[in-house]
């Protein structure tokens, strides 16, 4: 009888504990998802001001084709393109906000101004994001998860090449 019972107590901390787990990489999933809905609605804001920008006075022709190009590439991007549209469209932003400091007008510096404080929201969600990224790798990786395959069918979670070139 009392083997019984502390075989009982210890099936039920097993599987108190895989429950446990199991909600604690569900959560960690729920925080990548919600920090990447953060950061794509974050970089679609931007790819936004730059084809304001882009129709603006302040750009050249050329400056406005390569910048709305950029933009909208960064916009329609694929999963598998997204870091090759986004490095691009940084690059173009990178070359005009060196001329905003002189060339722009009252407008135009409104725009700039309002990139420059999205660039740094979208720094520290590229932050956030890695960090759930890797906490929910690093939770996977357990031995209890993959035996019990307590991740489901859930993909396992990715961060992209562009979000080191911004940190």
């Amino acid at each position: 009888m009392k083997v019984i019972l502390i075989c009982a107590v210890i099936l039920l901390v097993v599987i108190w504990y895989l429950s446990f787990l199991a909600t604690r990489l569900d959560r960690l999933h729920h925080r990548v998802e919600t920090s990447w809905a953060n950061l794509d609605g974050l970089l679609q804001r931007r790819a936004a001001i730059a084809l304001e920008i882009a129709r603006s006075d302040f750009c050249d022709p050329a400056s406005s084709l390569v910048l709305t190009s950029a933009a909208y590439a960064a916009r329609e991007a694929t999963v598998q393109d997204r870091s090759a549209a986004e490095t691009t469209l940084s690059a173009s932003l990178a070359l005009l906000m060196i001329d905003s400091q002189t060339h722009a007008n009252r407008g135009e510096s409104m725009l700039f101004e309002e990139l420059k404080s999205l660039s740094a929201k979208i720094i520290i969600a590229i932050a956030i994001h890695t960090d759930a990224v890797s906490s929910t790798q690093m939770v996977r990786s357990k031995f209890a998860i993959r035996i019990f395959r307590l991740a489901g069918t859930a993909p396992l979670p990715v961060t992209y090449e562009f979000e080191f070139d911004a940190i």
